[in-house]
């Protein structure tokens, strides 16, 4: 089932298309990576998603029922996690998610027993201090659970690990991975290795529309490898291979790395064979979604 489905989104800001016809689908209990540049449309696309912004041509449907500005019946569906979520800094994280809860109109039992579990998943389960003392990601990871708090069926999250450091984005990251068992993720970001390393499928925005769009193994097999990389036994090895095959680059230790076609692969290949190279390892380099990202959107 898809849980939403965008056709021919069309958005004109004083006359500069930043959307000319997006069509997109994402399938229910995937985490679908939203690949853009920055100023790319993500965020224009995810507004007119929650029914913030009028849209100038085509349809968005979220569970099958369609999305109208101003209208924001659909949002009962949906839960957002913006780039920078803003919170009452004088409540503790509890606190917060009661609020959120009453106000959402949740009954006073299901508040209770939503937030403890919520807060468990996102790594804040004991957490007592109030929310201004908090770490950015701290607030992402509250950010988390405040948008999953009504059981969305849709998680919208703008660029969540933009501005973290490495240890905050690998927190964020793994609080997505457990949050897939319970909801439908919508994944915007500009950085490739954390779509590679959560998403299910992604699409990449350029020039307003979808250029490409499928699973992440579909999406690396649509640019075959041309590379691979030998690492002989000696380091003379190396160097006679390196004069011998010009192409070849010299990396660490006695790795050196090949871009090129099959033809001359298998001239390398006959060239250690006949002088008898001791070859520790051959590997073959895997085209990457930021290869691929930077050859669609060039």
């Amino acid at each position: 089932m898809e849980v939403l489905t965008i056709q021919g989104l069309k958005k004109d800001f004083g006359g500069k298309e930043v959307l000319r016809g997006l069509d997109l689908s994402v399938p229910e209990h995937s985490i679908f990576g939203f690949i853009g540049r920055n100023g790319a449309g993500k965020t224009t696309a995810m507004k007119a998603v929650l029914g913030l912004l009028r849209p100038d041509g085509g349809t968005i449907r979220i569970m099958g029922e369609k999305v109208r500005f101003g209208q924001t019946r659909t949002n009962r569906h949906v839960g957002y996690l913006p780039d920078v979520p803003e919170f009452y800094p004088y409540m503790t994280a509890l606190e917060y998610l009661r609020f959120c809860g009453e106000i959402g109109g949740m009954a006073k039992a299901d508040i209770s027993a939503r937030s403890k579990e919520l807060l468990d998943l996102v790594g804040l389960g004991q957490e007592r201090r109030r929310i201004k003392g908090f770490s950015r990601g701290m607030k992402q990871r509250l950010g988390i659970a405040q948008a999953l708090l009504a059981r969305p069926k849709l998680l919208i999250c703008d660029e969540p690990t933009s501005a973290l450091d490495p240890v905050g984005r690998k927190e964020i990251l793994d609080v997505l991975l457990a949050a897939k068992e319970q909801t439908t993720i919508l994944f915007s970001t500009h950085i490739l290795s954390d779509v590679e390393r959560i998403c299910t499928e992604a699409a990449f925005l350029s020039d307003g529309r979808i250029a490409m769009h499928g699973t992440i193994p579909e999406l690396r097999s649509m640019r075959p490898s041309d590379g691979f990389i030998v690492e002989t036994e000696r380091k003379e090895d190396a160097a006679s291979l390196t004069k011998a095959f010009g192409e070849l680059r010299p990396g660490e230790d006695n790795t050196l790395t090949f871009h090129g076609g099959r033809e001359r692969f298998f001239a390398v290949m006959g060239y250690v064979a006949e002088n008898r190279i001791p070859i520790q390892r051959i590997e073959r380099i895997e085209p990457t979604l930021e290869s691929l990202f930077l050859e669609v959107t060039k």
